[in-house]
């Protein structure tokens, strides 16, 4: 048993993320819609999915979840996503930092756009 399976109230976070995954666009929609209403609560458990996760658009979710969280302990994951080649996850990464607004999150992007990165 996994370390979010062991938490009682991490249930609905692993049932809306088995609904992401899901081939149902319905079931997909109502996975987003609870994690972006929730998303500031589940910060550790995005991180940790995002962590695990292969599939290009579903990283793209998770990123778009962790930018509306708007939690400083999402700054790492996302600034490091600036260098990935997928436009579509670097895009992400961008608009979380942007909608972070802290020093260290305009510091990140300021980096990157110094590397080349982004633009």
């Amino acid at each position: 048993m996994s370390r979010d399976e062991q938490r009682p109230a991490a249930r609905p976070f692993l049932r809306a993320l088995e609904q992401l995954h899901s081939d149902d666009p319905r079931a997909r929609e109502r996975g987003f819609d609870f994690l972006r209403e929730h998303a500031d609560s589940y910060v550790a458990e995005l991180i940790e999915a995002f962590g695990r996760e292969d599939d290009a658009e579903m990283r793209c979710l998770l990123l778009e979840l962790l930018a509306e969280a708007r939690d400083p302990t999402a700054l790492p994951v996302l600034a490091e996503q600036l260098a990935c080649p997928d436009e579509s996850v670097q895009f992400w990464a961008v608009r979380g930092l942007e909608m972070l607004g802290t020093r260290e999150a305009g510091q990140a992007l300021d980096r990157a756009r110094a590397e080349g990165w982004i633009f």
